[in-house]
């Protein structure tokens, strides 16, 4: 399935917002009014409906069948891989509201976790939402941005895949501290890849 932009023009106010926020080009303006110019281009992430002041944005679901090869999610079913329920994205970058978290299973991944483990695809990832971090490279705390995806969304199971170094319990702890600060009853598990490539 894929998910596109809908822009009711008749909300819109010309504001700009949501084409400034849409980093992937997806949305520009013509004719002082918000367009889907790229359809293509969209990564289904979101990042513009939060910022419409109007609500003019919203998404639609189409089949397969609706969608060019360029618009649709890649499958990876040839390669006996499962096809990915979104474009793992960096926890900073994506939006809390996001389409994508809606009933979800979400997996929280460690950058490096997806090239140690060879089975991460097919074991980790698979029907999950991925989104992926490092305390070591990204400035600050996550927990404040996961602790909002939890809130505002219906959260079905929460994943932690890290690396046993140590730098990962950054994540590990952001993790358990967002899931208690958004007072919600969410299943949780952690999985821990060594460095020599095995689950721990």
């Amino acid at each position: 399935m894929k998910k596109t932009i809908v822009i009711d023009e008749n909300k819109c106010t010309g504001c700009g917002l949501c084409a400034k926020a849409c980093h992937e080009g997806a949305i520009g303006m013509v004719d002082n009014k918000a367009r889907l110019i790229r359809a293509d281009f969209c990564d289904e992430i979101g990042a513009c409906l939060p910022v419409c002041p109007k609500g003019a944005i919203s998404f639609v679901t189409q089949s397969q069948s609706d969608c060019d090869s360029d618009g649709c999610v890649v499958d990876f079913s040839k390669n006996s891989l499962p096809k990915l329920a979104n474009w793992p994205l960096q926890i900073k970058l994506i939006s809390e509201t996001a389409p994508c978290f809606n009933d979800a299973d979400l997996l929280i991944a460690a950058d490096c976790t997806a090239f140690a483990y060879s089975g991460f695809h097919s074991e980790l990832s698979k029907d999950k939402v991925v989104i992926i971090g490092c305390p070591k490279l990204d400035d600050g705390d996550y927990s404040e941005k996961l602790t909002e995806i939890l809130k505002f969304n219906s959260i079905n199971s929460v994943t932690l895949a890290r690396m046993e170094v140590p730098c990962c319990s950054g994540l590990s702890n952001a993790v358990e501290v967002s899931l208690a600060n958004s007072k919600k009853s969410v299943p949780y598990k952690t999985f821990v890849v060594g460095i020599d490539g095995n689950m721990r």
